[in-house]
């Protein structure tokens, strides 16, 4: 009868434990908060990425997270996290990402004696990779596994990549190795040279505490398969105590198990039994759950082994009482719960990006379409020119027209929003008095955009009118002046048409604008030995400031800026004959800014 009710209890045990069921559930609202592990970081990092459908931190948090499943051991969801991490380097084209992740996929597929596919993944890494160390280490590894019956056949492979690893200086890839070789040597029952191996491996390993303890615990493990039980105690209890001078409760948990498994095979059951209850002690204070249990069946086991029910029934009776509280103050299972809630929410945001990028795809076939039509009708166009248009003079006219109308994108984008900036704070006047400006301000480009030269005065006034809608959208950032030398009549002077206001722009957006200070912009036309003189000079920050500010697209659009102004001046040189000339130069310190000077003849008819 008692042995039926000891069943019956276990059978609870089993029950309560695996699953957790509401009981977990209940214990993880009355837990306080744990600390953020490396695992709930990554986790947390993926969801972000996910959420900003950020394909290259995407890819790395996968990473990330499955090198934490890799590091505690499960194998299965690291490979699973591997995958994707592959999928998302190899969308992005990142050869030298890829190359790394196939490899620890591979290892992680070999883990779990999927040998097959770990075969195929190192030969992949090894064509992916552009070193010839890392393709020979890759493939040193897939024969290696290709010998897996034959352990002699291995030793090559692996003395082969100890010696290219060492050479790379990668230390942790050098533990594995010798921790290969040791393994190796164990199916070849040579147990010196594995002892010898493992004590390689410990060098390397030495700044991985984890990797330490689990190598001394392999070294105790071949100790104990030759009898050699002291040597094995030894490091046992010397690992036991750094653990307890580290405070890491999980090794000494695990030490006293093993020193369990030692005296018993050594036939000294009393040192095994205070070592089991330790273990079980401390397992059940801090709140291991999975470590608790299995220490407790080994009690258990043996008392029944030794006829002695009634010490199993009063462990069975310790557990029962103290099961609420090691459920609550399990951290592991909290984790485990918040992983499977989170886990499910990285799914779901899975599945958005999956149509995100569905949808991209779909617009970008769609732009391409455009675009290519675009192009195709603009081929035509071109074609068309060409055939009515063969006179090379004619060709420079039409040349010097397309961009003269190269409207500025970032002019138009920012006055529309600028727009809808004074609208969203229910600035309606000051809306109304940009806008009303500004239309007058394209309307005056639009009227003169198929003119090389216009009167002085005309271009004076369409200035002006720009950098008042300027000086209305930064009016913190900089004043302006606009001065005509008395001697310049501006009513029959011509100048080139468009080529200063794109220069203006350059002063504000990428001079003035990031002054802490108001700063200065003047404008200057200027009549010197019979030539017109223009200067544009701010007292902004600079060329090599702003160069280390922009952003590429802003470098682009200032470098396509003064392409622009450069071969205007060149093809109305050619069509005029006006020795037109530009240049643009940094104040020295301890002045900033930048000035600008365009120079042509006075032009007094067209």
């Amino acid at each position: 009868m008692r042995r039926l009710l000891l069943i019956a209890i276990l059978s609870l045990l089993l029950l309560l434990l695996f699953p957790f069921g509401m009981t977990a559930q209940d214990s993880i609202s009355k837990k306080k908060a744990a600390p953020v592990s490396k695992m709930n970081k990554a986790v947390k990092s993926l969801e972000k990425s996910l959420d900003e459908n950020d394909e290259g931190q995407i890819a790395r948090n996968y990473e990330h997270l499955a090198i934490e499943f890799q590091n505690k051991g499960d194998n299965a969801k690291a490979e699973e996290y591997f995958k994707r991490a592959l999928n998302s380097y190899t969308k992005l084209k990142l050869t030298e990402d890829k190359t790394r992740v196939t490899r620890s996929l591979a290892k992680t597929q070999e883990n779990q004696k999927n040998f097959g596919s770990a075969i195929k993944n190192y030969e992949t890494a090894g064509s992916l990779s552009k070193d010839v160390s890392e393709e020979k280490i890759n493939l040193n590894d897939a024969n290696r596994l290709r010998n897996n019956a034959n352990p002699a056949s291995q030793t090559n492979y692996v003395d082969s990549n100890i010696e290219l690893l060492k050479k790379e200086k990668k230390s942790k890839e050098v533990t594995e190795a010798y921790v290969q070789k040791a393994q190796n040597s164990l199916d070849l029952k040579d147990k010196k040279v594995a002892i010898e191996s493992y004590k390689k491996a410990l060098v390397y390993a030495k700044d991985k505490p984890e990797s330490v303890i689990k190598i001394k615990n392999e070294i105790a493990k071949v100790y104990a398969s030759d009898n050699q039980f002291e040597k094995a105690i030894g490091i046992n209890e010397k690992l036991l105590a750094e653990a307890v001078t580290n405070q890491d409760f999980n090794t000494q948990i695990k030490q006293l198990q093993s020193l369990a498994t030692l005296y018993f095979k050594k036939e000294e059951p009393k040192k095994a039994l205070v070592s089991l209850k330790e273990a079980y002690d401390l397992a059940s204070r801090k709140g291991n759950s999975a470590e608790a249990k299995k220490t407790l069946l080994e009690l258990v086991k043996y008392y029944k082994a030794e006829g002695n029910e009634k010490e199993s029934m009063a462990l069975y009776d310790q557990f029962l009482q103290n099961f609420d509280q090691l459920i609550q103050s399990d951290t592991s299972l909290i984790n485990t719960k918040k992983f499977q809630i989170t886990e499910g929410k990285i799914r779901q945001l899975e599945k958005e990006k999956s149509l995100k990028d569905e949808l991209i795809t779909k617009k970008n076939t769609f732009n391409y379409f455009l675009i290519g039509s675009v192009i195709l009708l603009l081929l035509l166009f071109l074609f068309i020119v060409k055939s009515l248009f063969s006179i090379k003079t004619k060709n420079k006219e039409i040349a010097l027209q397309s961009l003269r109308r190269e409207m500025n994108p970032h002019f138009i984008f920012n006055s529309l929003n600028s727009v809808n900036q004074f609208i969203s704070e229910n600035k309606e006047l000051e809306a109304n008095k940009y806008l009303t400006s500004y239309s007058t301000l394209m309307r005056d480009m639009m009227e003169n955009s198929n003119k090389d030269f216009i009167i002085l005065d005309k271009e004076v006034e369409q200035l002006q009118k720009y950098l008042e809608l300027e000086h209305l959208r930064f009016q913190d950032k900089f004043d302006f002046e606009v001065t005509i030398d008395k001697d310049l009549d501006a009513e029959t002077v011509f100048v080139p048409n468009m080529i200063i206001q794109p220069h203006l722009e350059n002063a504000i957006w990428h001079g003035l604008r990031y002054l802490d200070k108001k700063g200065f912009l003047h404008l200057k036309f200027q009549l010197h030995n019979g030539k017109v003189n223009v200067i544009i000079e701010d007292n902004g920050i600079g060329l090599t400031k702003s160069q280390e500010l922009k952003t590429s697209n802003q470098k682009v659009h200032e470098s396509r800026g003064l392409n622009n102004t450069k071969e205007r001046i060149g093809l109305l040189n050619e069509l005029y004959k006006k020795n037109i000339s530009f240049a643009i130069s940094e104040k020295e310190f301890p002045e900033s800014g930048t000035i600008v000077e365009i120079v042509f003849p006075l032009i007094d008819t067209i």
